[in-house]
């Protein structure tokens, strides 16, 4: 606990970037849930433009959308 998955597009992340974002998040995250960064994982996971719909925006956006605490803008 807790698990985090980040689906996008896939473009090239270099390692120190990479690094940042899961430091960010791990950060962000022992704050907001008083939890130990030793119990979190992150998951970075690219989708391809064309499965973006079927893979991502229906299952996760669509019939999840009660569960969205941030919304996309279209």
């Amino acid at each position: 606990m807790p698990h985090v998955n980040i689906k996008y597009f896939p473009v090239a992340i270099s390692e120190e970037q990479e690094s940042e974002l899961v430091a960010a998040l791990t950060g962000a995250l022992t704050v907001a849930l008083g939890c130990d960064e030793g119990v979190i994982s992150i998951a970075l996971e690219p989708v391809d433009t064309d499965a973006w719909q079927e893979q991502v925006y229906l299952p996760e956006l669509v019939d999840r959308r009660n569960l969205l605490v941030k919304k996309p803008n279209y």
